[in-house]
Order: C-alpha cells, then sequence, then structure tokens
C-alpha cells in the first residue's frame, strides 16, 4: 500500500502547530473564560513570545489551525 502523500508544502509551520498547540490549548478550554469571554487573543501573544522567529501571518495560521485541532478533538467527545 502506498501511504498518503505528504499535502502541506509549509511543513515547519506545521511543527510550529504541534508546537504551539501544546503551550495554547488551554486557552480554547471554555472552562478557562474569562467573564464569559474565551481567552483565544491571549494565545497570540504568547505565540509570539514563545517562538518570535515566526511572522505575523504564520502567528495567525496556527492560532486557527489551533482552534480547528481543539474543537475536532472536543466536539467528538460531547
Amino acid at each position: 500500500m502506498n501511504p498518503t502523500p505528504e499535502r502541506r508544502t509549509n511543513l515547519a509551520l506545521r511543527e510550529a502547530v504541534d508546537q504551539a498547540y501544546r503551550l495554547i490549548e488551554p486557552f480554547f478550554d471554555p472552562a478557562n473564560a474569562w467573564n464569559g469571554q474565551q481567552l483565544e487573543h491571549l494565545a497570540y501573544r504568547l505565540i509570539r513570545e514563545n517562538l518570535p522567529q515566526l511572522p505575523p501571518a504564520d502567528v495567525q495560521a496556527i492560532v486557527t489551525a489551533a482552534t480547528r485541532i481543539y474543537r475536532s478533538r472536543h466536539q467528538a467527545g460531547q
């Protein structure tokens, strides 16, 4: 059998998503909301502090991907 070929063209960004997700996952948890508001905006700051070499467009892509990952993992359990 042939494995599914890699579709991503920016593998470094994919690795950054994996690394950043571990840092920012708590910000997506509704139990960690502050006064009913999500803390997702803090994820941007944490990524910029921990991965300062990333351009702003990559930070945006990481938070967007992390949001999708969190939702897909936690909606399945509902």
